[in-house]
């Protein structure tokens, strides 16, 4: 199998500025997932723990001059260390970034390679990133995990199919730093959350002890999918029976997961979406958080770029 490519500057910015440091912030390592046409990052994808993402990328999105060949259709995958990943993109950034003396510009060639590491016997797969400047170059060499198999590659690729199933209704998250304080403050009371949310816009989420609760209501918020009015008599109603009646009536769903999941999940804002939505997938089988980027300078959906996050949920089914 072969991979190589050019990443472009634009590729170098998403990765080393916005994507890598999200990522780092969901899990130490994570899955490469190479194709024809995409590149992706994935999160726990092929075990049933923890929060899974996908940050997917159209390969012209991050590169140029991009060959890929292997007996899996084309498709290569492996592990990687997340942040080891993004200090090789980082140090090489460092001396790619300019023109060299001649004008012309300083590339970052991406490659897979197997080398023999000091001290062993046998050859070692590693993602190699090499630029050169005009007095230096640079090859930082990240270590892989061995490719992953062609059962294993199909089995990746069905979980990445289906975790493109999207909630019937999506509802938009209010700014995600704030909310990120918020729950940090929340995590003190307890380990897992409370969230709900409706097809007339309302986003709650809460922590409950035998002794208190807290939690935060968004109401009237922009929806995605399936829509529904709030029936008039239901605004003199607390929070907590406004909820309960739209669940009866089916147009809303509350799930229980970790805090720890939740708030990991908003560290995804160090990757700069300009919007992020909430859903509930059906029968409350997880909680999802969608990430919308804008093509720059406009209001327009770039729809090169994706990112998104299914949360477990602690008692699936309950709702």
């Amino acid at each position: 199998m072969k991979f190589k490519a050019f990443l472009t500057d634009n590729g170098v910015y998403l990765l080393e500025k916005r994507f890598l440091p999200a990522l780092d912030k969901l899990g130490k390592t994570c899955h490469v997932y190479l194709t024809r046409d995409h590149a992706a990052f994935l999160h726990n994808l092929l075990n049933g723990h923890g929060l899974h993402s996908v940050a997917q990328f159209r390969r012209e999105a991050l590169f140029d001059d991009y060959r890929i060949s292997s007996q899996n259709d084309d498709r290569i995958a492996f592990a990687v260390d997340v942040s080891l990943l993004h200090r090789a993109v980082r140090s090489a950034a460092t001396v790619c970034c300019g023109s060299s003396s001649d004008g012309s510009n300083n590339r970052l060639q991406i490659k897979l390679v197997k080398k023999l590491p000091p001290n062993c016997t046998q050859p070692m797969p590693f993602l190699t990133f090499e630029t050169r400047g005009y007095k230096s170059a640079v090859i930082q060499d990240v270590p892989i995990s061995k490719p992953l198999s062609r059962t294993q590659v199909l089995e990746l690729q069905s979980a990445l199919e289906t975790a493109q199933d999207m909630p019937q209704t999506l509802v938009q998250a209010p700014d995600l730093v704030q909310l990120q304080n918020f729950v940090d403050r929340m995590k003190y009371l307890g380990d897992s959350l409370d969230v709900f949310i409706s097809k007339y816009g309302d986003l709650r989420v809460e922590v409950s002890t035998t002794m208190i609760s807290l939690g935060a209501e968004f109401r009237k918020l922009m929806i995605i999918g399936e829509k529904a009015d709030a029936p008039a008599e239901d605004q003199i109603l607390s929070a907590q029976s406004r909820s309960s009646r739209s669940i009866l009536r089916g147009d809303a769903q509350s799930v229980q997961v970790s805090v720890k999941h939740f708030s990991k999940s908003l560290q995804c804002h160090l990757a700069k979406p300009d919007y992020a939505f909430y859903g509930i997938a059906p029968q409350g089988s997880c909680l999802a958080v969608i990430f919308q980027f804008f093509i720059p300078g406009t209001h327009q959906t770039d729809k090169s770029i994706s990112l998104h996050c299914r949360l477990p949920v602690l008692d699936p089914g309950s709702s």
